[in-house]
């Protein structure tokens, strides 16, 4: 087809095997592009107003229900944030059990959207149940793997969604031993599967794009950071304290999305696996390296189509770091311990990773302990600024190649890559209650 008879109409009202709901607009004109939109639609939600006026304790098991798929994320950082505003130091048995339960969630996440989300667009399919029918071992394989990891959040959380073990300080309800032991001999009974699961991804073709974006995300000087760490950012070779993640997001609004926007030291940015694959890489375990070898995966790497290879390569780290931190609880058992703590007024920032990238918390607190003012900066709504300027910068370059559904089938893939969660992205903060 001649390039001036390419006049394309695209728009994907509601875009699936995304959570939310996401529309993607292309418009193109004799060959030329005239708009391309990524458009959040989701209702505005109100959980920084749902804490204001709640106890310290509360606040992480009710953030925790901004998602279904990042509960773990969320309570995590909420958790860290209460705690640094109060002041409270906790202790490394606390820590270990808190990098469980967060890497149990990245396990959950990561293997749901590669086999469930992202893989039936590689296979031509509409989702995966048909693959039920023509991959049937694939399927299950997947349903092992999703229901290993659902199980070991309920190990150290006491349920596999929205858990409650974890609090201030500490655990409510120590794991049992038995059960962590148990937990260890599956995930190493589940190594086979892990390496089905790379030989499965190594088969898929991830269409040849680039567009040189920045990687943000926390890094750490001793470890793969996903529980801790400062903001660091691949443009400047640097990082900055949690506590100044105002100057790193710079929310704004845009007309078409309810989210809010971010950027950086560019018009954009990027965060999640790949993200931190490319920052940290010299800190993933040497079978999460090979598996980013097998799969092509050199950083850095511009390409966000591999987000969902650099979540295969993460669900390798978190598979073997977390039989090495098992050992750890099972080598040195686990003991009650206080988790008494001070109410005082405080303001305090934490932030986390989550397997969409890194999240941030904010809370402040009267002298009697009430939560008076909080915010909450979510992966997504990072992300969705970078994910328009890809669509942007990939609309023009594909065009001479495409059909108008081969150029849509793309876009679409293109927005699930990033593994977005948009309910979560959508915040409203400033209310005012009128009598």
């Amino acid at each position: 087809m001649d390039l001036k008879e390419k006049t394309y109409k695209i728009d994907v009202n509601h875009v699936t095997r995304v959570e939310g709901h996401g529309r993607i607009i292309v418009s193109t004109k004799e060959g030329a592009v005239k708009e391309v939109k990524l458009s959040i639609t989701e209702a505005n939600r109100f959980f920084e107003n749902f804490v204001r006026g709640m106890h310290p304790a509360e606040i992480p098991w009710i953030v925790s229900r901004i998602c279904g798929i990042c509960c773990v994320g969320h309570q995590m950082t909420a958790t860290k944030a209460v705690e640094a505003a109060l002041g409270i130091e906790v202790s490394p048995q606390t820590v270990l059990l808190r990098k469980l339960l967060t890497e149990s969630q990245f396990l959950q996440s990561h293997l749901l959207h590669v086999y469930f989300l992202a893989v039936p667009d590689y296979l031509g399919v509409q989702s995966v149940l048909p693959l039920a029918k023509t991959h049937p071992e694939v399927v299950k394989r997947a349903l092992r793997l999703k229901k290993l990891a659902n199980d070991y959040t309920a190990v150290f959380g006491g349920r596999m969604l929205h858990p409650m073990a974890n609090t201030l300080k500490g655990w409510r309800k120590l794991p049992d031993l038995d059960a962590v032991a148990a937990l260890r001999k599956r995930m190493l009974d589940a190594i086979p599967d892990l390496e089905e699961t790379i030989g499965i991804v190594k088969t898929l073709k991830v269409p040849p794009y680039e567009r040189e974006t920045e990687f943000v995300s926390l890094k750490h000087p001793d470890e793969y950071a996903l529980y801790d760490g400062d903001v660091y950012s691949s443009d400047t070779k640097s990082a900055v304290p949690v506590d100044q993640y105002r100057d790193v997001t710079n929310e704004f609004t845009v007309a078409h999305c309810t989210t809010k926007w971010s950027k950086w030291h560019r018009d954009s940015y990027f965060v999640g696996a790949l993200a931190r694959v490319n920052n940290n890489f010299d800190q993933l375990l040497p079978e999460a390296k090979q598996a980013a070898a097998a799969l092509g995966l050199n950083v850095p790497c511009y390409n966000p189509y591999m987000n969902n290879v650099a979540q295969v390569v993460e669900v390798v780290h978190c598979a073997y770091n977390s039989v090495r931190m098992l050992d750890e609880v099972l080598g040195g058992g686990l003991k009650a311990e206080d988790t008494s703590y001070q109410v005082k007024a405080g303001h305090g920032i934490a932030s986390c990773e989550v397997p969409r990238g890194i999240l941030f918390h904010d809370y402040t607190f009267d002298e009697n302990g009430r939560c008076i003012d909080a915010n909450a900066v979510i992966p997504t709504s990072q992300n969705i600024n970078n994910v328009e300027q890809d669509m942007k910068a990939f609309v023009p370059e594909m065009l001479p190649k495409m059909s108008q559904d081969e150029l849509t089938l793309h876009m679409e893939m293109l927005l699930r890559a990033y593994d977005p969660c948009i309910s979560c992205s959508v915040h409203m903060l400033d209310v005012e209650f009128v009598d």
